[in-house]
């Protein structure tokens, strides 16, 4: 069964364990999940208030206005 859940984070967020840092996925596109492959770059560009899906290979479609 597929999902479509929405992410609006446009980035990692820091996780620190001791001294080591790790960046966990927030925009949902990482294919590392749950650590950042830095696939959030993809999503410099949307624009705020619409929604978008992505495909297996990173491309965008809009699908919808707020």
């Amino acid at each position: 069964m597929a999902r479509l859940v929405e992410h609006d984070a446009q980035g990692p967020v820091e996780v620190k364990a001791g001294s080591e840092s790790r960046w966990i996925c927030m925009c949902g596109l990482s294919k590392n999940k749950p650590y950042c492959d830095g696939s959030h770059k993809k999503t410099v560009d949307e624009e705020k208030g619409k929604v978008y899906v992505y495909d297996k290979e990173g491309r965008r479609t809009e699908v919808q206005s707020r």
